[in-house]
């Protein structure tokens, strides 16, 4: 079994950490270097429920997308949620890792996962000075209705579900995708003169004045939804180097829904 320094140094190999931007908060939170790893989780946030899968499932690393500390603390105290965690973990000799904006600028990467789940075709990236994003083709041209539809059937469900902007009837033939926060890239996208734009978050504000501005249409998925595929590609790849080193890893993808938004949905009235 491999040392955990060692699959750590593969995994910085396939997303540098000297990639992340210089807000972000990656690589090991916690973890003897010399502890053997035989088993691995993947997983987009580093919650409590993760920590309890892992101990469950008898994982010595786990690796996600999203940052525990992204803000720094001065306390690990488990009267804190972010503190338990990190109990759990060194309770169980469980290591932790993170490659959050190095994973989302990595080739392949965060949206190039997200554009593998939804059966699209590469063809560039939307941000190319720093391979943010992905610019798509469909095999097929389809409506922004069929291409919503897609979206909601290849990705996790979600209590959000999926959000359309534009004509339910247009032509669909290039997309941009962007796993996360997207509604930055607009410039970009507008740029790369795509039919449709597929990413999360997207604010109203932005919205409005994207669909003013030109006849975009946009798919606005969850967060966590657009980042999960990547988990897939991720363990995917760790298979790969178990398998050329010999390692014998036993490498696993957590299926729990972290995103966090309740299925509950409550009608809103008409204004007065």
């Amino acid at each position: 079994m491999p040392r955990l320094s060692e699959v750590i140094a593969e995994l910085d190999a396939l997303w540098p950490p000297q990639r992340a931007e210089q807000w972000d908060a990656v690589g090991t939170v916690c973890g003897d270097p010399d502890a053997e790893v035989s088993r691995v989780l993947f997983a987009v946030d580093p919650v409590q429920e993760i920590a309890d899968e892992a101990v469950a499932l008898g994982a010595d690393l786990i690796v996600t997308h999203h940052p525990l500390y992204l803000r720094g603390t001065t306390t690990v105290a488990a009267g804190h949620f972010k503190g338990r965690v990190v109990h759990t973990l060194i309770k169980h000799d469980i290591a932790l890792h993170v490659a959050h904006t190095n994973a989302d600028t990595a080739d392949p990467g965060v949206s190039d996962a997200l554009a593998g789940a939804l059966d699209l075709r590469v063809t560039g990236p939307l941000v190319p000075e720093n391979n943010l994003g992905r610019i798509c083709e469909l095999d097929q041209p389809e409506t922004l209705a069929a291409f919503a539809a897609r979206a909601a059937k290849r990705l996790p469900a979600t209590a959000q579900g999926i959000r359309v902007a534009g004509d339910p009837d247009m032509t669909v033939r290039r997309v941009a995708v962007s796993g996360g926060s997207g509604d930055s890239l607009f410039d970009a996208v507008r740029a790369a003169g795509v039919d449709a734009f597929l990413t999360a978050d997207l604010r109203h504000h932005p919205v409005s004045e994207a669909t003013q501005h030109s006849a975009l249409g946009l798919v606005d998925a969850a967060h966590w939804a657009t980042e999960w595929p990547w988990c897939e590609l991720a363990a995917a790849q760790l298979d790969e180097i178990s398998d050329r080193h010999g390692w014998d890893l036993r490498v696993h993808v957590s299926k729990t829904v972290t995103d966090p938004w309740s299925s509950h949905h409550t009608s809103s009235g008409a204004p007065n």
